[in-house]
């Protein structure tokens, strides 16, 4: 088993507040690495408090990205024309971000009737504001974007000069195409309900397919979890010479060389699967060497883990000595976590996009935060910033 030792600055260690008016070379991870132990290649730490967090629990973080406004001292509060709201999807995720903002969650009323019918009435004027939805459309997913939809459109019809779905985990996205005759592409009718709806541009985080953005005719900011992964993988000494990143399938390799890329230009590897069904996969054999190497595999979700979890029973089959699961949607439906939880895996890292309920918990399972990550997005976009400045 190799030996994965957290850093001087995980946070597990330590907390502390970074003072925004302080010089940024105080953000850097600073860690003194030597030679041979694999690191994140970013300019340097991102600076979350991420890692060891108990699952459904939310954590409001004390740090920031390098470059962040640092709205800890209550800055956002001057602004009053920038609202958050939040639906009923994830709201510990939502208060979140308004905390990283400064801001407080805008008020909405949201219930449902004895039939099922959903009603959101907004409890504050946005008249002239530039208003952000918050609500991935996760599972029940049907109803989460049926609220979405009455949440666009009670916003427009309240006046709100801009309104932007931030939907950090988008349902029907893996509906993007044709692969067989009189097949809907969902991703497509999805996008124009909510443009239809009312909404003024989308924030979505790590969308299955770049295309999908093309299906808006709206603008879309595309944010990826994938720095907050990485840099708590920054955290921990892996010899450069053990690693190998690994895509679970071939559609996911330019995630992957993406992902091998940050750590120092770790060597790649692909699981070759057939696929017979909806949810149902079979691996057939292995491109690339991970004998006596400790892999890390790479996906945007974690459905029912069917994918993900033969492929590391191949991973051990050719000589893995530890496999790591990093993904940043954890949809988790069973038989999920019976795979996850079954061995295969020294550790399942994801992100809070979607909710995980308590007894989804296991004991390899670690939960990651997006929120200051969405939280200086919303800045950026409010204040007419360059949003891809935060990944440079």
């Amino acid at each position: 088993m190799a030996s994965l030792v957290s850093s001087p600055t995980s946070s597990s260690i330590s907390r502390r507040s970074i003072n925004p008016s302080s010089d940024r070379s105080q953000h850097r991870f600073s860690t003194p690495y030597r030679r041979h132990v694999a690191r994140c290649s970013l300019h340097g730490s991102l600076g979350f408090d991420n890692g060891l967090v108990p699952p459904c629990m939310p954590v409001i973080n004390d740090r920031m990205l390098p470059g962040m406004h640092g709205f800890q001292d209550g800055i956002g509060k001057q602004n009053s024309r920038l609202r958050i709201f939040s639906g009923t999807a994830n709201p510990a995720l939502a208060q979140e971000i308004a905390d990283y903002l400064g801001l407080e969650l805008g008020k909405i009323k949201i219930k449902r009737f004895a039939d099922g019918e959903i009603y959101v009435q907004l409890q504050e004027s946005v008249r002239g504001c530039d208003v952000f939805l918050v609500q991935p459309t996760c599972p029940p997913a049907n109803e989460n974007l049926m609220e979405l939809l009455i949440m666009i459109d009670a916003c427009r019809r309240a006046s709100a000069k801009n309104i932007t779905a931030v939907i950090p985990y988008f349902g029907y996205a893996r509906a993007d195409r044709k692969t067989q005759g009189r097949e809907s592409i969902a991703a497509k009718l999805v996008a124009n309900l909510i443009t239809e709806a009312g909404a003024h541009r989308v924030l979505a985080c790590d969308l299955h397919s770049g295309q999908s953005m093309g299906y808006f005719d709206i603008p879309v900011d595309h944010v990826y979890g994938q720095p907050v992964i990485l840099d708590y993988l920054a955290s921990k000494m892996i010899c450069s010479d053990d690693l190998v990143v690994v895509s679970p399938d071939v559609g996911g390799v330019a995630r992957a060389r993406a992902f091998a890329k940050k750590l120092s230009d770790a060597p790649l590897a692909i699981v070759d699967k057939r696929r017979q069904g909806h949810n149902v996969a079979e691996v057939l054999n292995l491109i690339g060497d991970v004998k006596g190497k400790v892999a890390v595999m790479v996906d945007d979700m974690i459905d029912t883990a069917g994918t993900i979890a033969k492929g590391a029973a191949l991973l051990h089959q050719e000589g893995a000595r530890e496999v790591y699961a990093c993904s940043t949607h954890a949809v988790f439906s069973p038989p999920a976590i019976e795979r996850l939880s079954s061995g295969l895996f020294q550790e399942v890292i994801i992100t809070n996009t979607i909710p995980l309920l308590e007894q989804k918990s296991f004991p390899q399972l670690t939960v990651l935060s997006v929120a200051n990550l969405l939280g200086e997005t919303i800045w950026r976009v409010h204040d007419d910033c360059s949003v891809s400045s935060i990944f440079q």
